[in-house]
């Protein structure tokens, strides 16, 4: 994740912290994460503090573009990764981080050949862009270590897309974002600017490529005050040196590990998963609009398959003022482009002819039609926003039903809403003054489970009318239940632990995800709520760890 500025560490207190675990990977991991501090946070004194949040919020989709290496078996010359291979130039030094992260990945060859089935569709691309900037092929790795190669992947951090990249980073290296589209997810545009982005911080870093990805990770600024700091205390300046967060100092070697698994696999009893050595994508011009569905349609693929390969595209359609372009098979793109060009403009796109109702404005009339009034404006020559009724618009809609477009925006909100959890489920429209504290507060849940609920992350600003889902626990008021949480609480094993402050952290928000009292950390640490925390700062709480050790 790029750009967080400020990490937090825990010190357990009379307990073991346990293993590595790969927290960047998998929905099984994440998605099991409960939004209090929970055993994975206590107990691997948050490890991977940012990267523990990352969601994959859809399932993979199976493709079959290499269907004559996986028929034929293993085929040396024409799989990727002995072109990887022949390329690595990174040193591998004997560094217990290094060799933890390795052996973590050596048992588990399962997640390595789903992230390697995740990554067959672009690889390629990515292998064949870095050879074209001069770039080293170990960053093409690097997708594994930020999503597990999943351009659908983002995390509560705000991070998105295969490359995780924060807003502000994105549209700093050129990827846009609006509703039609998000160049962060974009396969192409977030390679284009990780490569960017990746050529700047080892220029800032005078070409000393782990500084540079352990910025990639935590923002340049930390890396450098890092430097800065080992400068002045007369000690080494090299990554392995410096004091950098817990997640930093486990990513490089991540990244080194896998590495050293693809430069000789047989050495961990390993086989990877073959990729063809082959562009199996290929970019088509578009020139203009064209609903997804059709699209998919023209290029004889599922409208699922279409969505995965250009998961950049938020809704039904193409963003009017591009990219115009998809990425498709590159055996579909014959067809693809025949069927284009018998296809007239209008027809891109299904069309509505809707009559103007009596108190309708193009704002309500766009969001019955999951589209932009700017849109309805251009089709219909509108200059303005007044409407009169009874005349009739031309309303561009979606050539199929909304849920068939099953990796939109709004889909996969829908589908992580309707997630059955555990409680009763409300639903709270959200009115002018709304915010997530608040809100938690009236449902007695914490802000970062309902933004979890929702798929977004708990800094997203809320929008007037939006509908959040709320699991609210059902309360048993009876005497065996009271029994029991009293029962609870006598035989709560307490630990001591040491809590770094992080940026955007309140009394109240240490308080919920601790699950203790305000006046608690006040009283602990002598403290005044009315007072601002800083950054950096330690506070000693006394957490129930009754269920994580």
């Amino acid at each position: 994740m790029k750009f967080l500025l400020l990490s937090v560490v825990v010190i357990l207190t009379g307990c073991q912290s346990l293993p590595f675990t790969n927290s960047n990977a998998e929905s099984d991991i994440t998605e099991s994460t409960i939004q209090t501090a929970n055993s994975v946070e206590i107990n691997q004194a948050l490890l991977a503090d940012n990267n523990i949040d990352i969601i994959h919020p859809i399932a993979d989709v199976d493709f079959y573009l290499n269907d004559t290496l996986k028929n034929t078996g293993f085929i040396k010359e024409s799989n990727i990764w002995p072109r990887i291979r022949k390329q690595l130039t990174f040193n591998i030094p004997t560094q217990q981080r290094l060799i933890t992260q390795r052996d973590w990945f050596a048992k588990h060859p399962t997640y390595l050949k789903r992230v390697a089935k995740r990554a067959e569709p672009f690889i390629y691309y990515i292998v064949e862009e870095l050879e074209k900037n001069n770039m080293p092929i170990e960053l093409a790795l690097l997708p594994i270590v930020e999503s597990a190669f999943d351009p659908f992947a983002y995390s509560h951090g705000r991070a998105s897309g295969m490359w995780q990249f924060v807003p502000g980073t994105g549209k700093r290296f050129g990827m846009k974002q609006n509703w039609w589209y998000d160049g962060r997810r974009d396969v192409v545009a977030s390679t284009e600017g990780a490569i960017q982005y990746l050529k700047y911080l080892n220029k800032f870093f005078n070409g000393d490529w782990m500084l540079a990805l352990a910025a990639y990770n935590s923002g340049e600024g930390r890396v450098r005050k890092a430097v800065r700091k080992n400068k002045r205390l007369g000690k080494p300046t090299d990554f392995w040196s410096l004091d950098l967060p817990k997640e930093t100092r486990a990513y490089v070697p991540k990244l080194l590990a896998l590495a050293d698994i693809i430069k000789r696999p047989q050495d961990f009893n390993l086989s990877l998963y073959p990729i063809d050595n082959k562009r199996v994508l290929s970019q088509v011009d578009i020139t203009s609009q064209i609903d997804l569905a059709k699209a998919a349609t023209l290029a004889g693929i599922t409208l699922a398959e279409l969505q995965h390969l250009n998961p950049g595209f938020n809704r039904w359609a193409t963003d009017p003022d591009g990219p115009h372009r998809l990425l498709l098979p590159t055996q579909s793109v014959d067809k693809f482009k025949s069927g284009l060009s018998q296809l007239s403009t209008k027809d891109r796109l299904a069309w509505q002819r809707y009559k103007i109702k009596k108190g309708d404005s193009l704002g309500a009339i766009a969001n019955k039609f999951n589209t932009r009034v700017n849109l309805i404006q251009q089709v219909n020559t509108i200059q303005n926003n007044q409407i009169r009724a009874g005349k009739y618009l031309l309303i561009p809609v979606a050539a199929k039903s909304l849920d068939s477009y099953i990796f939109s925006q709004e889909q996969r909100i829908t589908k992580k809403q309707n997630k059955p959890q555990k409680g009763n489920k409300l639903v709270h429209t959200v009115k002018s003054g709304d915010n997530l504290w608040d809100i938690g507060r009236q449902y007695k849940v914490t802000s970062k489970s309902i933004a979890k609920w929702n798929g977004f992350a708990p800094r997203d600003t809320l929008k007037i009318g939006q509908k959040l889902v709320i699991w609210k626990k059902q309360e048993n008021k009876s005497k065996s239940a009271n029994a029991k949480a009293s029962n609870k609480v006598e035989n709560a094993i307490m630990r001591n632990i040491t809590y770094k402050v992080r940026s955007g952290d309140s009394f109240a928000r240490i308080a919920d995800k601790f699950n203790v009292r305000i006046s608690d950390i006040e009283r602990w640490n002598n403290l005044d709520k009315k007072k601002y925390l800083q950054p950096g700062q330690r506070l000693k709480l006394s957490v129930d760890v009754t269920n994580n050790i």
